[in-house]
């Protein structure tokens, strides 16, 4: 008996690391080179915050920005263009085999 509570105690605290470990790509802090392209971007942008999403708060300011095409500066465009390509959960994220696959 008490052999197998051993080894549900074991089992439940196997799991619940497991659970508390963030993803890859989701959760954790951003790598430094991430945030370094992410400080950049927001100096280079400032300006265009304020004339193109003044008022906007949260995610706003930054979907605003991505949103913003030809109003942007020269300088803000660049500063994006230079931002690392966000990984997606592997496979996808679609849940099933990939597109071609069995």
């Amino acid at each position: 008996m008490k052999l197998k509570i051993l080894i549900a105690a074991a089992a439940l605290a196997v799991s619940g690391a497991a659970i508390a470990q963030p993803g890859p790509g989701g959760g954790g802090a951003p790598s430094p080179e991430m945030q370094a392209a992410r400080d950049a971007m927001m100096k280079a942008c400032a300006a265009d915050l304020k004339t193109l999403c003044d008022g906007k708060e949260g995610r706003e300011p930054m979907q605003c920005i991505r949103q913003g095409g030809d109003k942007l500066s020269a300088g803000c465009k660049d500063a994006m263009a230079k931002m690392p390509a966000r990984r997606g959960p592997p496979g996808g994220g679609a849940g099933g085999p990939p597109p071609g696959g069995n």
